[in-house]
């Protein structure tokens, strides 16, 4: 049996296979003609902002000279304010490539965005759900086919680095981020982001449809004791391995080419600083190869919020040193002139310095820029193809998750007369999110220009005469929370559609307090109830608001996250029965704010005990739990069965399970299969998602799935921080389905 290390080593060899010998060995000529500051400029990455004049996407020629011939930066990222065309960005990189040809040994400047959804920063590019909607689907094949979309519309506009995808866990969905992860389980999030991965990168960086991805934020920056974004994490290493480190070993598997670091602490270790994390772990026992690029500022914060650096230059020295290869510095040239006194005095050796340069070098060799830096017409040619749109679409009604729906209101009769209201009703930003055009997402402005709003899409879907509403553009506009215009606007609808959630953020500016959805919203949905007519809730949000309150006055609700371009035609799609809702929760959604459980819980977790004799089994207590979706049809399990009840070793068991399709429409359903140990060195976890699939079924079809499973699937970090399988019986469920096998580790 291989060591981890030798796993590890086994890993580097096969990622330095990956590279051509043509390409190390120039990178390695290149290398040793370049002077000290020639390296450190390629370890400089700046904002688009410091090479712009005041007009968007264009450049000031003074500026750019200063940057690429003066400070020598490797690297540019961002735009100033919003969106650019492909026109302009061609102008953009061409302009950058054109001075970097003039220096000594015209090293090409590589340009990194982040395309979180989509091409985030190119005008009417494809913009499809955030990630948490993604893993709603359940469907790793749409996430490849998305993610293809937006590694061409990027490389269309001539940028060859993706600063995604997000890999950390959502498992606190306080956090601003939240709606960038692919919830709270491990396995969806390893899932998706794998095949995230391998959709930018398989078709060979050097091809004009394939970007560098950029796995992030090593490590577990999703954690955050209060939700706050960059705030302190408290993580027992244990909790670590077992829930934000899986996602990043398989991601490095996958061929991930870079690495963005976590902008927090570890506790009290800024992870910019920790050489344990960024070099012992990703280095050494992960066998990460590529370059790792530091967050936002995040360098200098080492000194200016953390205080783990007496000054500027400890800071610098200290990232460096800790495994830091690119500095996201970003407005100024400071990191530049730091490191280079700081080499000078011995504080970074000059190994660190070629070991951080090699890399960077080597991936402007993969990615293609020293055989043409300049935006390729073949890559142009594949912005904005009509296909993307439908794709949109397909991903938005997969998406979509129906969490109540009493009495069948739904789905509802084309000649029905809906009172569509709610701030999100004639909102554009509150169905896309963040980086949609702009960082924070809520300039409508820029979106394109055929999007549709909620009340437009119904409109179209049941004709203007049957749609009436009291919302107004504008999220925060104080006529879309007007109760009393509600109820005398409700008089002649025969339903309630109200539309809640939250505006657009990214980042801090999406920090709050606590998850109750505001009370103007609430006041609307009690204020809509007392009317008598049926109210269904859609749900626009990045993260799970609480609706406890409120949720008994609806007759329906529909949990829409922030879906991208054809997020509204998804609403109104799924709202009509013109299609059958699939989605399913990739969180819990929480009851209250004070008991926060997660479904992989532990046996503790689930016990209220207020004395021994009236112990009770309900600690889990979601509003709705992981993994819930309603469907217009009707879907059931039976006939669970296992390839064998003893597994030895390293052999498979093969779990089967037939689906039917009992009711009248065709649908999509996802299988999924939990296991749950019944003892361990651990106490183990009461259920944990191990495999899942998606498939079709036409009113009255039947399927058998099956799932193979090994003792890597039933693995689990023990307490000595090793990724054991131990013997011992497990559960297997399938819905209302339980089987129970026995492993032992010996041969049979």
């Amino acid at each position: 049996m291989k060591t981890p290390l030798a796993l590890a080593l086994l890993l580097t060899f096969f990622m330095a296979a990956a590279q051509t010998p043509a390409d190390r060995q120039k990178a390695e000529t290149l290398l040793h003609r370049m002077t000290l500051e020639e390296k450190i400029g390629q370890m400089t990455q700046v904002t688009l902002g410091v090479v712009c004049t005041p007009q968007d996407g264009v450049l000031d020629p003074a500026a750019l000279k200063k940057a690429i011939q003066d400070y020598k930066v490797g690297s540019i990222l961002n735009v100033t304010n919003h969106a650019l065309s492909v026109d302009q960005w061609h102008r953009v990189i061409t302009d950058i490539q054109d001075e970097a040809k003039k220096t000594r040994l015209q090293i090409p400047v590589i340009y990194g965005l982040d395309g979180i959804h989509g091409q985030t920063y190119t005008l009417d590019a494809t913009l499809f759900p955030q990630n948490i909607g993604m893993a709603a689907t359940r469907n790793p094949e749409l996430v490849a086919a998305i993610t293809k979309v937006a590694a061409k519309e990027l490389r269309a506009s001539g940028v060859r680095w993706n600063f995604a995808p997000v890999l950390d866990c959502g498992r606190q969905p306080l956090w601003s981020r939240f709606p960038e992860t692919y919830g709270e389980d491990v396995y969806i999030g390893k899932t998706m982001g794998v095949t995230a991965i391998k959709a930018y990168e398989e078709d060979g960086l050097k091809q004009p449809t394939a970007v560098a991805s950029c796995m992030k934020h090593y490590l577990a920056y999703s954690d955050s004791r209060t939700g706050k974004d960059r705030t302190p994490i408290y993580l027992p290493e244990i909790e670590m391995r077992e829930y934000y480190l899986p996602q990043f070993r398989a991601a490095v598997q996958a061929g991930a080419s870079t690495l963005m670091v976590n902008s927090a602490e570890i506790n009290g270790t800024p992870v910019h600083a920790s050489h344990y994390l960024l070099t012992d772990v990703l280095r050494k026992e992960l066998g990460f190869q590529g370059v790792v690029v530091s967050d936002w500022e995040d360098i200098i914060r080492l000194h200016t919020r953390h205080f783990v650096a007496a000054t500027p230059r400890a800071a610098v020295a200290m990232a460096v040193n800790a495994g830091v290869d690119m500095s996201m510095v970003p407005s100024d040239f400071s990191f530049f002139v730091l490191l280079k006194e700081a080499v000078e005095k011995g504080e970074v050796p000059m190994s660190r310095i070629d070991e951080a340069v090699r890399r960077i070098l080597l991936l402007k060799f993969k990615i293609g820029l020293f055989d043409n830096p300049y935006p390729e017409p073949a890559a142009a040619a594949n912005f904005g193809l009509p296909e993307y749109q439908t794709l949109a679409l397909q991903a938005a009604h997969e998406a979509m998750t129906l969490l109540k729906n009493d009495n069948a209101v739904l789905p509802l009769h084309h000649d029905v007369h809906l009172l569509v209201a709610g701030p999100a009703a004639r909102s554009i930003s509150a169905l896309n999110g963040c980086w949609s055009y702009t960082w924070q997402g809520n300039q409508e402005q820029w979106y394109p220009a055929g999007s549709k709003t909620i009340v437009a899409a119904l409109s179209d879907k049941l004709g203007v005469d049957h749609v009436t509403t009291t919302a107004v553009a504008g999220f925060d506009n104080p006529a879309n929370y007007d109760t009393s215009a509600l109820k005398t606007a409700a008089a002649d609808a025969d339903v309630i559609v109200l539309c809640l959630g939250e505006n657009a953020y990214a980042e801090s500016p999406g920090n709050i307090r606590d998850l109750a959805l505001p009370e103007n919203q609430t006041a609307l949905v009690r204020a809509a109830a007392a009317t008598g007519k049926p109210v269904i809730l859609v749900l626009t949000e990045g993260r799970p608001r609480f609706i406890t309150g409120v949720a008994p006055l609806a007759s329906g609700i529909l949990m829409a996250y922030w879906s991208g371009r054809k997020t509204a035609e998804a609403i109104a799609d799924v709202l009509t029965g013109d299609y059958n809702p699939d989605g399913r929760l990739p969180y819990s959604y929480p009851r209250s704010m004070g008991e926060m459980v997660l479904y992989d819980r532990k046996p503790t977790e689930d016990i209220r005990e207020i004395f021994n004799s009236d112990m009770t089994m309900n600690g889990y207590d979601p509003l709705f739990p992981f993994g819930w979706g309603l469907s217009y049809t009707r879907f059931s399990c039976d006939g669970l069965r296992l390839s064998t009840n003893q597994l030895h070793g390293q052999e498979k068991l093969t779990v089967s399970v037939t689906v039917h399709n009992t009711g009248n429409r065709d649908g999509k359903h996802t299988v999924e299969l939990y296991t749950h140990e019944h003892y361990a060195s651990i106490t183990p976890n009461m259920r944990r998602l191990r495999a899942f699939k998606k498939i079709f079924l036409k009113a009255g079809e039947s399927q058998t799935v099956s799932f193979t499973l090994d003792k890597n699937d039933l693995a689990f970090v023990n307490a000595e921080l090793k990724t054991v399988t131990e013997p011992g019986d497990f559960d297997v469920y399938i819905e209302d389905q339980k089987a129970t096998f026995s492993y032992s580790a010996g041969a049979q």
